[in-house]
């Protein structure tokens, strides 16, 4: 489980910051990349940038309330950091989806 969490998170974050870079029209790209470049700066364990946190705390999602759970705690990140009010107003969130809209990827409903 160790190795496939450390390749999916370099992989991911490689790819989140190539995405980053080459978008114009993203309006936080310099603050994104200050971000990384400031994190990674006050990591040993890094280079130059960082885009996952350095801990791991893996979660065995084994019984529906579980899932649930995670689920719920996943679609009020947005909101309790303040970006949003509600967790389906999130652009990049599936919250769009338990509430009957489309979101912009097509998910599979799981509750």
């Amino acid at each position: 489980m160790q190795n496939i969490l450390r390749d999916f998170k370099s992989f991911t974050s490689r790819k989140l910051k190539e995405e980053i870079c080459s978008y114009p029209k993203e309006s936080r790209k310099k603050w994104m990349l200050w971000m990384m470049k400031s994190a990674g700066l006050n990591n040993g364990n890094n280079n130059d940038w960082q885009f996952w946190q350095q801990h791991n705390h893996p979660i065995e999602l084994f019984s529906s309330k579980i899932i649930y759970q995670k689920l719920i705690y996943l679609h009020f990140n947005p909101v309790k950091a303040g970006f949003v009010e509600r967790p389906e107003y999130w652009k990049y969130s599936s919250a769009k989806d338990y509430f009957g809209e489309k979101g912009l990827l097509d998910v599979e409903i799981i509750y």
